[in-house]
């Protein structure tokens, strides 16, 4: 059954933040997490980050000790970025292929099918692809689809290909066995000496063992079998703690979207300070920012689109957190008035006001191989340039939301407790 478990529940407390909970139905539970993962997802979060305190640690760390290389960006070519740290530097797209949708829950995947599909994404230039271990079949494909690519494309587009990959292990002891074997599945599945990217996500920050895993993909970094060193869904305070520790990260995957802005207020701050740069996910909203859902009542049964897949049901609820679905359709309706005078669509509007926040280096567009295909509209985000007007009409459209920092707490915090 598909039916919504608990949906986002909102209660008062005399804290500054209001308690927030997520909870996941079974199909949307599978298509997220392994087994063993599921029992620290989306728990009631109170945040307790106080900027004041983390600032005066910022200008007290040395530079040399934190800072990241900025970003850089061609000024005739805006469609790859570079992020760095030190030595460590991979040049990316700045629109990601989101693999999430491989693991199940948005339909059938055939494996040929896809592993076309992504020849087809690839070939348009939209070379770089997001999956984690626990996405189904998705580094499999990649597997698939980069030895399709040695075979049957020439050099140069097997040197713009990126496969970016995130680990997700269960709360045990990190030592460095542990840690290299589970790095070699990743690498063994996409068929690779040296995995581009890989992101870690930690379920625990009470369980301070996600230095010891940092730590330890460092040393396979050294080694040559992994090239860059990433988070996925850490806050700012644990992303501070873990530059003053030296761990060379590049980035920080986080959810953004015009709905949630929360990656804007406190980890932008750190951010431009070290030089860590973004990568969103979450920033269509699984969907929901597109013409299919303009003037839609989807509280009326069969009367709108079905809210039928793991992302839909998500990012719904996100919107009942932000403000609900009447606020949401304005922001739809401002959204659609851009999109026309641009000749573009809501989700291109959508996608191009986030790349152009500080700190983002690029943003996820999630991608149902064999099943859809939205090339066109993604490829049009990088020719998209939003005017003074754009912008602040966007601006008062979202700013009469709610600020989900207040509601849910930090980035990452609806995945775990603080």
């Amino acid at each position: 059954m598909n039916e919504a478990v608990d949906s986002t529940s909102l209660s008062s407390s005399s804290s500054p933040a209001r308690a927030f909970c997520l909870k996941l139905n079974p199909l949307e539970m599978a298509a997220i997490v392994s087994h063993h993962h599921h029992h620290r997802l989306f728990s009631t979060v109170t945040p307790r980050f106080n900027s004041t305190r983390r600032d005066s640690r910022w200008r007290a760390t040395g530079s040399n000790s934190v800072r990241c290389a900025a970003v850089s960006t061609s000024a005739s070519e805006n469609r790859r970025v570079t992020v760095s740290n030190r030595n460590d530097s991979l040049d990316i797209c700045r629109v990601l292929n989101g693999m999430w949708q491989t693991s199940g829950g948005w339909g059938r995947i055939d494996r040929d099918g896809a592993v076309e599909a992504m020849l087809r994404y690839a070939d348009a230039g939209l070379s770089t692809f997001d999956m984690a271990d626990h996405y189904g079949p998705a580094e499999d494909l990649y597997g698939i689809f980069i030895n399709r690519v040695r075979r049957e494309r020439p050099p140069e587009l097997l040197e713009q290909v990126r496969g970016l990959t995130k680990w997700v292990p269960p709360p045990v002891k990190m030592t460095s066995s542990y840690v290299r074997d589970s790095i070699n599945v990743s690498r063994k599945r996409m068929d690779v000496e040296s995995l581009d990217m890989l992101q870690f996500h930690w379920w625990d920050y009470s369980n301070p063992g996600y230095l010891d895993a940092l730590k330890h993909l460092t040393d396979l970094k050294e080694e040559g079998k992994i090239k860059t060193v990433a988070l996925t869904n850490f806050d700012t305070e644990r992303l501070q703690i873990i530059l003053e520790n030296e761990i060379p990260v590049v980035s920080n995957q986080v959810q953004h979207s015009l709905v949630d802005m929360r990656p804007q207020q406190r980890m932008a701050e750190l951010c431009q300070h070290t030089g860590v740069k973004l990568i969103t996910y979450g920033t269509v909203m699984g969907g929901l920012l597109s013409e299919k859902f303009l003037d839609t009542n989807i509280a009326i049964p069969l009367a709108g689109p079905a809210i039928n897949t793991p992302s839909l049901q998500k990012y719904k609820r996100m919107v009942d957190a932000w403000g609900g679905w009447s606020l949401f359709q304005g922001l739809l309706r401002t959204l659609k008035q851009v999109a026309s005078k641009h000749g573009v669509s809501i989700a291109t509007v959508a996608v191009k006001y986030i790349l152009d926040q500080p700190a983002v280096a690029g943003s996820m567009v999630g991608v149902r191989l064999g099943l859809s295909e939205h090339i066109q509209d993604t490829n049009a985000i990088f020719s998209l340039v939003l005017d003074e007007e754009d912008v602040n009409s966007i601006r008062e459209a979202k700013a009469k939301g709610k600020d989900l920092l207040k509601v849910i707490g930090d980035c990452g915090d609806e995945y775990r407790r603080a």
